[in-house]
């Protein structure tokens, strides 16, 4: 339909500032006047007479909610650019999800049941005949419609044949998200800068998302290939699947072609002709589907990685303390399987990814012979600037970290704990804010289908996380290690090494790109090259000598080269005949290879299950670090050819069905089971959930208003005020506070702690937080209480080579990853564990699992005082202009803004900002109230 057409490029693209500065208001109306006739007119050629679309096995009752900001249009034509860039006004749909998804900050204290549609949308299936705003049968097809409603604007796409259903589902996505699902399939095949333009963010993200999925064009399609022939009736079915939604997108983009109502951003990045409509827009083909999907992989559900900044990080801890104390302080502060953690899952054992008793195989790097491989060659133009080399240097450290930015969270809790006796969840992923958002919202319904929620745009041939007919999913990134760093001896040349004993060559893996400035992206005209090579253990990381030798250190994911396997899972989830209760569900979500955390709710049972094609290692191999790439130390059953292995069975993933209840908000899973991440120990943001919802479990009558209002008080909460602050002060307070700043800042911060800690404006829109003056006080002082404890006693190389494995602070004005800064999610990282734990040591409290030494005042308690003290003092004298100091979206000194939410544009729309949540980005509140 002629209102949908997308933006920019992510934050990562440029917004196209300058249009208002060269077109003047007057221009801008006389060519929006030329360009809204072609728009009026497709209009009018795609809409037919409204009808409606009777629910389909409804059992929720009207009791599922949901909701994605900013809105379900994302796309727009070059018109509505231009309106919106000058003068800021909005595409139908396209931000009629932010106001109140923003507005439950301050609003969900007094919420009750009949009040959550205030702040989500009824998602019960079909639309009401007086809430449908259009039908349109998409190509003029007979076996498909699309009814959109009123209030959203979401397609409900019925169909009455399977290829109608999926040709539906790819041309109402196109009509929602087809300029972003553009910027999407260039970046996962590493063009993004040749298709949108040569920004240093975009130069950042092709490099980002390429150096972990580095495919030719037969890679791809190989994968396709595979997941077809290795999945029986089902692997043909999703071909066919994807064949008709591939179908369904190319017949809306040859439609807004020819009906002039294209995207804007394809004129605004040089792609079509505004007046001429020369230029063309490429067609979707199926390998695009895999390189969208390795970037979602990428993005979310790859666990795993850092081995090489593990193995840096104990080689500083062993010259610093000697080898068996050095590793004993390592290890407490990795803290694979802390005692104190909070985990999702409250009964058994799952070892997984644990500490041998004897390691074998370990290739640990010559001190100071790691270098990074490089992956961009070749610059000229702007591709050669600071900025871009700085850009290049970011994407780097991202790509190779273990502290993925996974986020997403979820509350479940078993009916014999509810008012209803029904159970009741309150989940979905975090996924950024961006404009138009990554995801998108439909309904589907025909033959084998039936399901309403979220996909990741261009990959919504299925619902990927949302309800089906009396069953509903989430899923939250769970970060256990697929991921493992082989050190291949080199032989004749730095790019042949050992395999198996023959000297074998690396496989080079080219992608060239090179762009010049647009009206979107005025950036230089550059270029260069990235450069991969690969090997069968991987694609080459780092270099460096082991013993004298010279190796690569490569890395091996266990969903390489299988983007596409995880289609099956997500099949059988929208399959109503499939899912019929808990049991069936965890089969489903066995099927998805990457990792992530599932969990189920229907009207009687709760579920959950931990997905991953997890690898059996060789026995003594310590998954943390570098080994040797010799066939003792590689996965068991593993086929290079088409990296296949032996993985651990179902039973052995952290698994349960009707538990009391559970939380996750990527924390760790269950005892024993590992995680990649650091952090997962004492304090974590899980904690914030497993508070709030313990404590109404053991009240009884949980309600789904109840459980929206603990999600949402967790989601304002300050981690570090809420768990650490409290003993921190006491410590403090452990004799008079004379000097006045830091007697000052005490009480301040003792106020904020009995008023909840929390992050929360003085009324909403005011712009100003409540405790503004604490909150500023923690904002600075964490940072410097953190180096003064530690630092001392670590010294400062071995503190800068674990603060590389684990940030110090994620504040919610810090970077994300690449979520960015103003993302929403925060505290995910944090050395609120280590603080934690050091601090009760000093105070003499009991800890499980200590820190292998005292750090505060090397263990005495005045000596700690003084230190915190002081450090208070520093940051008491801190002016919100030096803590908050301004970026390209708040000026120097505001607080609220520098937490503030942001949706980062993707494309040419821009959205104001909201206050500061944490918080899924898609959401369901869903209770059932029977079963078939």
């Amino acid at each position: 339909m002629p209102r949908r057409n997308p933006h920019t490029v992510l934050d990562r693209m440029r917004t196209p500032r300058g249009i208002p500065g060269f077109l003047k208001t007057a221009s801008v109306c006389a060519l929006i006047a030329g360009l809204l006739s072609p728009l009026s007119q497709a209009a009018a050629s795609e809409a037919e007479t409204a009808q409606t679309t009777a629910a389909a096995n409804d059992y929720c009752g009207n009791q599922c909610s949901d909701i994605l900001p900013p809105g379900q249009n994302g796309n727009a034509t070059l018109a509505q650019i231009l309106l919106n860039q000058a003068f800021g006004t909005q595409p139908e749909h396209a931000t009629d999800q932010l106001g109140p998804y923003a507005n439950l900050a301050k609003g969900y204290t007094g919420l009750t049941n009949d009040k959550i549609n205030n702040f989500f949308n009824d998602a019960s299936f079909g639309v009401p005949a007086d809430q449908v705003a259009s039908t349109v049968k998409p190509a003029g097809r007979g076996d498909v419609t699309i009814v959109r409603d009123k209030k959203t604007g979401v397609p409900h796409i019925t169909g009455t044949t399977r290829y109608g259903t999926e040709f539906g589902a790819g041309y109402a996505a196109a009509q929602d998200r087809l300029w972003l699902m553009d910027v999407f399939r260039h970046v996962g095949r590493g063009q993004l800068t040749s298709f949108a333009g040569g920004a240093p963010s975009n130069q950042g993200l092709e490099q980002q998302f390429w150096r972990h999925a580095p495919y030719s064009e037969a890679d791809l399609q190989a994968q396709i290939d595979n997941a077809v022939a290795t999945n029986g009736e089902r692997g043909k079915l999703a071909l066919a699947d994807v064949k008709a939604y591939l179908d369904g997108i190319n017949a809306y983009i040859d439609a807004s072609d020819s009906g002039r109502y294209f995207p804007g951003e394809y004129v605004l990045t040089g792609h079509k002709d505004s007046v001429t409509n020369a230029g063309k827009i490429e067609h979707f083909k199926i390998t695009d589907m895999v390189a969208l999907a390795s970037v979602i992989g990428a993005l979310f559900g790859s666990g795993g990685g850092g081995e090489v900044n593990n193995a840096l990080s104990l080689l500083a801890a062993q010259e610093k303390y000697g080898v068996a104390e050095g590793t004993k302080v390592w290890e407490s502060f990795r803290e694979r399987n802390d005692p104190e953690a909070v985990l999702t899952q409250h009964d058994g054992s799952f070892p997984y990814a644990t500490r041998p008793a004897d390691p074998q195989g370990r290739a640990l790097p010559d001190a100071g012979s790691v270098t990074q491989e490089p992956l961009v060659h070749d610059r000229t133009g702007s591709a050669a600037g600071s900025s871009a080399t700085s850009a290049s240097g970011e994407a780097a450290r991202t790509a190779l970290s273990s502290a993925k930015r996974g986020m997403s969270n979820a509350l479940v809790v078993s009916g014999e704990h509810t008012a209803s006796g029904h159970p009741v969840a309150v989940f979905g992923p975090q996924t950024g804010y961006f404009a138009p958002q990554l995801l998108l919202l439909q309904e589907l319904q025909g033959p084998g289908i039936s399901a309403r929620g979220a996909s990741f745009a261009g990959l919504s041939m299925y619902v990927e996380l949302g309800r089906g007919q009396d069953y509903s999913w989430s899923a939250t990134t769970s970060g256990q290690d697929i991921i493992d760093t082989y050190a291949v001896e080199l032989c004749q040349d730095d790019y042949h090494y050992l395999y198996r004993g023959t000297c074998t060559p690396m496989e080079k893996v080219e992608r060239k790109n090179a762009w010049k400035p647009t009206v979107a992206d005025g950036t230089a005209a550059g270029s260069y090259t990235m450069r991969v090579w690969r090997t069968k253990y991987g694609p080459v990381e780092y270099r460096a000598t082991v013993g004298g030798k010279k190796v690569a250190y490569t890395s091996l994911r266990s969903s390489f080269m299988h983007e596409a396997d995880s289609i099956i899972g997500f099949q059988m989830l929208n399959d109503p005949d499939h899912v019929k209760g808990p049991e069936s569900f965890q089969k489903a979500v066995q099927h998805i290879n990457y990792t992530f955390n599932w969990f189920y709710v229907d009207s009687e049972h709760t579920a959950y299950y931990n997905s991953g094609d997890n690898p059996v290692r060789a026995n003594g191999v310590d998954p943390e670090f570098p080994v040797w790439a010799r066939p003792a130390h590689e996965w068991r059953g593993w086929d290079p050819a088409t990296n296949t292995a032996d993985y651990t069975p179902p039973s052995a993933h952290p698994n349960s069905i009707d538990q009391d209840y559970y939380i996750s908000w990527n924390n760790k899973q269950a005892k024993d089971y590992t995680a990649a991440p650091w952090g997962n120990g004492s304090v974590h943001r899980g904690n914030l959930l497993e508070d709030r919802v313990k404590k109404l479990v053991q009240q009884g009558g949980v309600t789904r208003a109840s459980l929206v209002k603990a999600m949402a008080d967790a989601g304002v909460a300050d981690l570090r005020a809420e768990d650490v602050l409290p003993k921190l002060l006491k410590v403090v307070t452990s004799a008079p506070v004379t000097d006045p700043t830091a007697a000052a800042a005490v009480g301040k911060l003792q106020a904020w702690v009995a008023a909840g800690g929390k992050r929360t404006e003085t009324s909403a829109g005011s712009k100003k937080y409540a405790d503004a003056d604490a909150i500023r006080i923690l904002d600075a002082w964490w940072p410097l209480l953190v180096k003064a404890e530690f630092e001392p006693g670590l010294g400062s190389e071995l503190f800068a080579a674990m603060t590389a494995n684990l940030p110090v602070d994620e504040s919610p004005s810090a970077s994300h990853g690449p979520t960015g800064s103003h993302a929403g999610s925060s505290f995910q990282y944090g050395w609120w564990s280590y603080v934690d734990k050091d601090i009760r040591a000093v105070l003499g409290e009991q800890v499980r699992g200590p820190l292998a030494r005292e750090y505060c005042g090397d263990g005495e308690l005045g000596a700690c005082r003084d230190t915190l003290v002081s450090t208070l003092k520093e940051a008491a004298g801190r002016t919100a202009a030096q803590v908050y100091p301004g970026d390209d979206v708040c000026s120097a000194g505001d607080q609220w803004c520098a937490d503030s939410i942001n949706h980062r544009t993707l494309g040419g729309i821009k959205h104001g900002k909201i206050s500061w949540q944490n918080r899924p980005t898609y959401q369901q509140v869903v209770e059932f109230t029977s079963h078939r």
